[in-house]
């Protein structure tokens, strides 16, 4: 972490003209390349709100900063371009930290700004004054707090750049009121490259090939890493020739469609049972991407027990930093998975035996009772949208019943909060996603107890027209944590039940949303239609059995192998 270093940066500055340190911030956002910012105006930030009008940045005003750092956060996954984000000192900058935070869980690339007290009042317990540079230090890459105006475009060139190359990731920029208040003369414009990976070694690739080459029983294990690296279709590439059968994490869903050949679900605590299986079958293991979250693994010393492993990552630190690696591939993923020339492997009766578990584990959407079953209707769902879908996740059952039962053929199209499962994500990140690629059929899936978090955000979709469709899955309760306390707790259910919940559709019409209530099995079909055809923004209420919970589960402590079924 660094203050702003004027010697660090080559500074060739023009005296033409002269504009305030705000301006300067809003050019150097236009030269970055950025046309959409997520914010919330205040005290301390106001000069930045004073230069925005005249400029070519369209702001989005969200009405929670919390949501400003959401919206920004899946702004970038949809893209590919770094989101940003900005709010006023104190609490609009702490509002912001759970999205900073689940940004740097899930490695997005985001600019965060905040405004500051003036610095003649820094460490004064200045009105709205708080330490943002220290309190986001942990989950940050790197964080700016800027002393000198003229600083400004060099510290936002770098900040983009930091946020952008190898691991990406959050930066922060602190931005104190007389600084952004302050002329100076105009600079010329600062635009730094991404800063280069480092590049895998071609003995590393030979050994990776080589022990592929003795499998029996391969697996691939993907990553949500593989994605950010722009390294899907080449991984795609590369498997439709080695034909090993793959597993991916929550948030590697879509590398491999759904439903390709050699996808055999997601794997770990709601993992297929199918996928579960063949990664502790498998006698080696090529992991792209990931890094041996514990949601994905289970108890870890179990987890593929008996695996050679082969790991491919850009982040050194992942690589046997949970799991001893027998082949690792440190460096530019991307590189590494187009250098990884593997032949069709010989294992037959491997790519059968995956393949039976497939059929034997399949889901079964015929459920009892008269009541709408939310597996079914997502599986439909998803088969029904177009191929532009995208589907932005709340937290809780939904967020593992999309993640078990959506088809999605590209991985810009689960969008979820992965690392940090952050509840209220679901609606801003709808926002972001759809801001970002206006055409996509962008679909937030939320819970009753996840929309509350952010509910607010529905008068930002009114507010510009935001054609977002939301699928608000009712149980009455927190649905996770009562399952667990069913499980677990031996149905001591304690401070979960949502008995008093609004009727939501009558809360999204007050916002002037479209909204209708769905109870019965028969009305899924006609639901789903509409929800589909409805142009702008609508919400279907959906009322679910809070009896109903996800399966399979491996209990805590538990290897993947020891899965509990209903």
């Amino acid at each position: 972490m660094s203050a702003s270093n004027p010697d660090q940066f080559e500074n060739e500055r023009t005296a033409t003209s002269s504009q305030t340190g705000a301006q300067l911030v809003v050019k150097a956002l236009q030269d970055q390349g950025v046309d959409l910012v997520f914010g919330y105006p205040g005290g301390t930030i106001m000069p930045f709100y004073d230069a925005l009008p005249g400029s070519s940045l369209r702001h989005i005003l969200v009405r929670h900063e919390q949501a400003a750092a959401f919206a920004a956060d899946a702004y970038a996954r949809a893209t590919g371009k770094a989101g940003v984000c900005i709010a006023t000192s104190g609490p609009g900058a702490t509002n912001l930290l759970t999205g900073i935070a689940n940004a740097f869980l899930d490695s997005v690339p985001m600019i965060a700004i905040t405004g500051q007290v003036p610095t003649a009042v820094m460490g004064t317990d200045a009105f709205q004054e708080i330490d943002i540079f220290g309190m986001a230090m942990p989950v940050v890459k790197h964080s700016f707090l800027i002393r000198k105006a003229e600083d400004i475009p060099h510290i936002i060139a770098r900040a983009f750049q930091i946020a952008t190359s190898g691991r990406p990731g959050p930066v922060l920029i602190d931005l104190p009121k007389d600084i952004a208040q302050m002329q100076v003369p105009s600079p010329v414009k600062a635009i730094l490259p991404p800063a280069p990976t480092r590049q895998p070694a071609m003995a590393d690739i030979s050994d990776a090939i080589e022990l592929l080459k003795t499998a029996k029983q391969p697996v691939l294990y993907i990553g949500g890493g593989v994605a950010k690296s722009g390294a899907s279709k080449a991984l795609r590439s590369m498997n439709e020739i080695a034909g090993i059968p793959a597993v991916a994490t929550l948030t590697g869903l879509g590398v491999l469609p759904t439903g390709s050949e050699n996808f055999f679900g997601m794997l770990g605590m709601h993992g297929s049972k199918a996928a579960n299986i063949l990664v502790q079958k498998s006698d080696v293991l090529l992991v792209c991407g990931a890094r041996f979250d514990d949601r994905a693994t289970g108890k870890l010393d179990s987890f593929a027990a008996g695996a050679r492993v082969i790991h491919l990552d850009c982040d050194p630190a992942e690589i046997s930093k949970l799991r001893h690696v027998d082949v690792a591939v440190p460096g530019a993923l991307k590189a590494a998975i187009e250098q990884l020339k593997v032949p069709k492997l010989n294992i037959e009766p491997w790519r059968k035996q995956a393949k039976d578990l497939r059929r034997q584990f399949a889901f079964d959407y015929n459920a009892p009772g008269a009541g709408v079953f939310a597996p079914a209707f997502l599986e439909k769902l998803s088969r029904r949208a177009p191929n532009n879908f995208v589907a932005t996740c709340d937290v809780g059952q939904h967020q593992m019943w999309v993640a078990q039962h959506c088809n999605f053929n590209r991985p810009e199209a689960h969008l979820t909060s992965g690392g940090l499962g952050a509840m209220g994500y679901g609606i801003p990140a709808g926002i972001g996603a759809k801001l970002g690629n206006p055409k996509d059929c962008v679909v937030t899936i939320t819970g009753d107890g996840s929309i509350m978090m952010n509910i607010q955000e529905l008068a930002t979709i009114r507010r510009y027209g935001i054609g977002l469709k939301i699928v608000l899955f009712d149980n009455s309760a927190l649905g996770l944590v009562r399952q667990w306390q069913e499980l677990f707790y031996e149905q001591n259910f304690s401070e979960v039940d949502l008995y008093d919940n609004p009727d939501f559709a009558s809360v999204a019409r007050a916002f002037g949303i479209e909204a209708f209530t769905v109870s019965r099995r028969e009305q899924v079909d006609g639901a789903i239609e509409r929800l589909l055809k409805t142009d702008g923004p609508v919400l279907a209420h959906v009322r679910i059995d809070p009896r109903e919970n996800v399966w399979p589960l491996v209990p805590p402590g538990k290897s993947n192998a020891e899965m509990m079924e209903p």
